[in-house]
């Protein structure tokens, strides 16, 4: 019997006693987060709900299989934003749907979510009309032609049938009473409605693909409210795309069984504290490289060092530097390469790691606020 068929459906319970503890520290952390977040200047915030959105947007679609470049994603929020970033791009079809989408979820929270604004969504993800080479009901609920909705692994004639959604027949009631519960005033505290709202939705289906994303974006509009702020400073998609086959696991587990929750919701409050720890640490690297440049901007340095220590400054920089490494990346000799890195090492940018010869090698540094104070 899946959750939907029990008599109970949806009256959702779960044990609060055993919730407490989590939920306090969830919130306790949230809101030191978003202090933090607040602390720091206009630019810098920009930055930090730049790197969470664009994270939101490629993990979230990740989860489903759908691999997007990162640098359109980043281009096009930023372009929304209204930032200047180095190296933009001109985003697809695909990724600007998703952005938009994402964008009204989460800086437009305090908006009504409704049917037409769900369908819209959908219509977002699919611009064209068709998921991969399948041409799909668009920006309307799934219908009885397309038979049951299953979520189904392994070969042909050995399927597994991991849930099967409420018929179609159901879906306008079961939509109705879950957008009159979303939008309506409520005891449950904020992040729990995310964790309920998600599970809720993701179990009706209401369409022919997208049903995944969507309810994450659901969940992000309902932390979004509980933040209180329109800036993101945590991709929970990010931490559920790490832990995928968890994700699944507990979706599957809670859809097995009955509308008493607090597995789901345990999980869930556990998920999110994983992902405002990745955040604190994102945060302390932007503001860590905020302090680097005004360290660098004490002192004037050539083009070359500057885009040296910027494709260092990069998430997906691997290793450390060296001379060969710093010549082949500048475009010029090792010699020059040689001298611009003892420039920087003499400043305190570039730091000199243990090894000589052929081993030796830099990192940059990581400044503090007295450094960068003292030292002007």
């Amino acid at each position: 019997m899946w959750i939907h068929e029990h008599s109970d459906w949806p009256n959702f319970s779960w044990d609060m006693a055993s919730l407490a503890s989590p939920l306090a520290e969830v919130r306790h952390r949230q809101g030191r987060l978003i202090g933090r977040l607040l602390g720091l200047g206009m630019d810098l915030q920009l930055e930090a709900s730049l790197g969470t959105l664009t994270e939101d947007v490629v993990k979230s679609s990740a989860i489903e299989g759908e691999k997007l470049n990162p640098a359109e994603v980043r281009s096009s929020i930023a372009k929304r934003l209204g930032m200047d970033i180095p190296g933009q791009m001109e985003a697809s079809r695909d990724v600007e749907g998703i952005v938009d989408l994402m964008l009204d979820a989460t800086q437009n929270n305090p908006q009504l979510l409704t049917e037409d604004r769900l369908f819209v969504w959908h219509a977002s993800l699919f611009p064209a009309g068709q998921s991969g080479l399948h041409r799909i009901q668009v920006g309307n609920w799934r219908t009885a032609e397309i038979g049951a909705m299953q979520v189904v692994s392994g070969p042909i004639g050995k399927e597994k049938v991991h849930f099967e959604a409420p018929s179609a027949d159901r879906l306008k009631q079961e939509m109705n009473q879950f957008l009159q519960w979303f939008e309506s005033p409520s005891k449950v505290d904020p992040v729990l409605k995310a964790g309920i709202a998600h599970l809720w939705f993701v179990t009706i289906h209401p369409f022919e693909d997208g049903n995944g994303r969507i309810a994450r974006a659901i969940a992000d509009k309902a932390l979004a409210r509980a933040d209180g702020i329109p800036q993101r400073c945590y991709s929970l998609s990010s931490q559920i795309e790490s832990e995928r086959k968890e994700y699944y696991h507990q979706l599957e587990k809670q859809q097995r069984s009955t509308p008493e929750i607090t597995g789901w919701l345990t999980w869930f409050l556990d998920c999110l504290d994983r992902a405002i720890t990745r955040a604190e640490n994102t945060l302390t690297s932007i503001l860590q490289k905020a302090q680097l440049w005004e360290l660098i901007h004490q002192q004037r340095i050539n083009d070359r060092q500057r885009k040296i220590i910027n494709r260092m400054l990069e998430d997906g920089f691997e290793g450390h530097m060296n001379t060969s490494k710093y010549a082949k990346l500048a475009k010029c000799s090792t010699d020059t390469a040689l001298r611009d890195i003892q420039g920087l090492t003499q400043r305190g940018i570039l730091i000199q790691n243990p090894g000589a010869g052929r081993s030796t090698s830099y990192r940059l540094t990581k400044p503090t606020p007295e450094t960068t104070t003292t030292s002007r």
